[in-house]
């Protein structure tokens, strides 16, 4: 798929869901804040409860950019954790390495920060980490590897450009751009991590299968 069909591809989920994926689909969701298609512009019937637990279950995979198969594992781990499983479920996918070097702001979107990561451009504690997926523990430090930081798009986050587009650095993050690291402080809370869900929805979508 070229670049240029997955940024019309990813514009048109975000409308169908109803939140921004990446910086153009913000800029595209504040002319156009409705869902694609002919019936985009219409009130749409009132959803069942099965639809509304089964889009925010997609709104939540979606701004991870994950499968299902590792959403539900995750869940039936954040299920089995002490506390919420809602609140156990984001927390849990917040310590991915992917989702953390977006947080850091090296990288503008998901995507770009999932391949970052696939390229071999990113180290934890000093150790290559080529698996987005790979859960980042609290005190370890995520940085680009030295080869790899004068390349253009470390070049352009290292100076701050991607501040204006991804929410401000979350404090359990702390991040020294100009170096391109970032240590995990601690496990993030719910509350404080920037994504658009009610973990509720999820958790009984989840329980009705």
């Amino acid at each position: 798929m070229s670049t240029r069909s997955r940024t019309r591809s990813k514009t048109r989920l975000s409308r169908a869901l109803g939140i921004p994926l990446t910086p153009k689909a913000a800029k595209y969701l504040e002319k156009r804040p409705y869902a694609p298609g002919e019936h985009g512009r219409t009130k749409r019937k009132t959803d069942s409860d099965y639809a509304v637990r089964l889009r925010e279950k997609q709104r939540l995979r979606a701004q991870y950019g994950i499968r299902e198969a590792q959403l539900r594992r995750v869940f039936e781990e954040a299920r089995k954790t002490q506390g919420l499983s809602g609140e156990n479920l984001v927390e849990l996918l917040e310590m991915r390495l992917d989702a953390l070097v977006l947080r850091s702001g090296f990288a503008r979107t998901t995507a770009q920060a999932r391949q970052m990561v696939v390229h071999r451009h990113i180290l934890v504690n000093g150790e290559l980490v080529d698996r987005p997926s790979f859960r980042v523990k609290p005190g370890q430090m995520i940085h680009v590897k030295p080869r790899s930081e004068e390349m253009e798009p470390f070049q352009v986050a290292a100076a701050g450009a991607h501040v204006d587009v991804l929410p401000p650095v979350p404090g359990y993050l702390e991040v020294e751009i100009d170096k391109l690291q970032a240590v995990l402080l601690r496990r993030p809370k719910r509350a404080e991590v920037p994504v658009t869900c009610d973990v509720q929805l999820v958790v009984e979508y989840y329980a009705a299968r």
